[in-house]
């Protein structure tokens, strides 16, 4: 009969989405499959399927929106803890922090949409539907 440490494969690997899930790049594994089997998640560089091992010293591009995290895995956990605790598992390296803070400063420079509030009232449909035609 094999004890509870044994449930795990191996103690100096583990698979991606379940790190992915535990580092809390990922809401839930589910999501973290998903952007592995999209592309959006790179180990060393290379595509690779959610059941892929990953070990410390790894290095992961992780897209997630506009932003990219490039990060090296510094720990490894299968369990999903608090923020600060997560944060211990992976180190970003310093370009790629430096390229999405200046995507952040340019997002945010750029203007906003205006605001719609509710649904159009009579004067504004009848405005859109001028438009529409061409009647202006």
């Amino acid at each position: 009969m094999a004890n509870k440490t044994d449930n795990t494969m191996d103690s100096s690997k583990l698979r991606i989405d379940k790190w992915l899930w535990a580092a809390r790049f990922f809401k839930t594994r589910a999501l973290a499959v998903d952007a592995i089997e999209c592309g959006k998640v790179l180990v060393n560089e290379t595509r690779v399927k959610p059941a892929k091992t990953i070990a410390v010293g790894d290095t992961l591009s992780i897209r997630l929106g506009p932003y990219l995290f490039e990060v090296e895995v510094l720990g490894l956990s299968d369990k999903r803890g608090p923020a600060p605790q997560a944060q211990k598992l992976y180190r970003e390296t310093e370009a790629g922090r430096l390229k999405r803070e200046t995507l952040t400063a340019e997002i945010k420079a750029q203007p906003q949409p205006s605001e719609l509030k509710g649904r159009p009232t009579k004067r504004d449909r009848r405005e859109i539907e001028r438009f529409k035609v061409g009647a202006w």
